[in-house]
């Protein structure tokens, strides 16, 4: 387990501004950023606290933030703000 945070900010650096923009103008990427930064809260606190998780549990949190992420990129692309 790598036990590292994965936030927005520094997932898409270059979007950065973008990424605040539409947090603070849009409630569908608010919702979308909010559920991404509790996922990935949780995915850190599990790999840092060996708190024991089965596999399958693990790998189902780490495909719903990757599944996320990707919602998040299609919005940042589309570039409606």
């Amino acid at each position: 387990m790598q036990n590292e945070k994965h936030p927005l900010h520094l997932e898409f650096p270059d979007h950065a501004i973008d990424i605040a923009k539409l947090k603070s103008d849009n409630p569908e990427f608010t919702t979308l950023a909010k559920e991404y930064h509790q996922l990935d809260h949780q995915i850190h606190g599990l790999e840092a606290s060996g708190i024991p998780t089965t596999d399958s549990h693990f790998s189902e949190l780490k495909s719903r933030r990757v599944a996320l992420k990707d919602q998040i990129y299609q919005k940042l692309i589309q570039g409606d703000f």
